[in-house]
């Protein structure tokens, strides 16, 4: 056997046989092409287009401010309150639609996981891509709102937020991968799913402030809630977004650098449990779809 034919035969991989997500990031042309896909088909059809996804938090905003700022008086008792509510509506918005759809994203994908070969983990990492590209004009409306209210940020400022997105990521991923594949087989697993994206605005201080939760529970209650990894993830945000403002008597999450620390590892692990789970379901997928 020649050399050329040599080099050609030790190139090639065993059929079906993935390197897990580090293959998704080897094709990311490949990935690039479905979140493109399915960021277009979300407007296909809509006169305003893009438009929507600015319109909806400017929306938000004004309700808040109305009806729950004005008319339920939270804007007397917390400063910039909408801001306050819309940056923890932020983040927690990202997370549900990134751990909602990344678990749907395999049985969605059927028809494409039965006819050809291409890293199953590509449809979980492509949801956290679509919902972060959904979220970023979001993010977009309430920085313009925050300026107009003064919003000064210092690089701090700006890290807490780009931490606060890394983890929400990082976490959605490993549990669209986890659930992902656990709902190939058991499709209760989508409505267990449903069950914490709903608990999840008020497992972390979106619709209040952590201090309520501190004052009414016993300390070691309030570790625990320091450890559900959303906790932080919105607290760094609210620092980013909404301390920059001076709002009067807001102080930050106690050792949040610390338990934001925490999240992240948290984060990581379950990425690595949902790519061992995912890894080792992974070959009945085609038969359970």
């Amino acid at each position: 056997m020649s050399r050329s034919s040599l080099d050609f035969a030790s190139a090639l991989e065993q059929p079906g046989r993935a390197g897990g997500l580090l293959d998704v990031f080897r094709r990311r042309y490949l990935l690039s092409l479905i979140v493109r896909k399915e960021v277009q088909i979300r407007y296909r059809g809509s006169v305003l287009g893009w438009l929507w996804s600015y319109v909806k938090p400017l929306v938000q905003f004004v309700v808040f401010f109305v009806a729950i700022g004005v008319f339920l008086g939270l804007n007397d008792r917390v400063e910039f309150f909408p801001i306050y509510l819309l940056a923890g509506t932020t983040v927690v918005t990202f997370f549900n639609e990134a751990f909602s759809n990344g678990t749907r994203s395999l049985v969605d994908n059927a028809a494409l996981i039965k006819k050809i070969y291409l890293p199953r983990e590509m449809f979980p990492v492509s949801s956290m891509l679509i919902a972060a590209v959904n979220t970023l004009p979001q993010i977009a409306v309430l920085v313009i709102i925050a300026l107009l209210f003064g919003w000064v940020p210092s690089p701090l400022h700006i890290a807490a937020v780009l931490l606060a997105l890394l983890i929400v990521a990082m976490l959605a991923t490993g549990l669209g991968l986890l659930f992902g594949a656990i709902n190939v087989t058991f499709r209760d697993a989508q409505s267990f799913v449903e069950i914490i994206t709903m608990c999840a605005i008020w497992a972390s201080p979106v619709m209040y402030q952590w201090e309520m939760v501190a004052d009414r529970v016993p300390e070691w209650l309030f570790v625990l809630y320091r450890l559900n990894p959303l906790t932080p993830a919105v607290e760094l945000f609210h620092y980013g977004i909404w301390y920059p403002l001076d709002p009067a008597g807001a102080q930050p999450l106690p050792q949040m650098w610390l338990f934001a620390g925490i999240s992240a590892a948290i984060a990581v692990m379950l990425m690595l449990i949902g790519q061992l789970v995912f890894r080792r379901l992974e070959g009945r997928f085609a038969q359970d779809l």
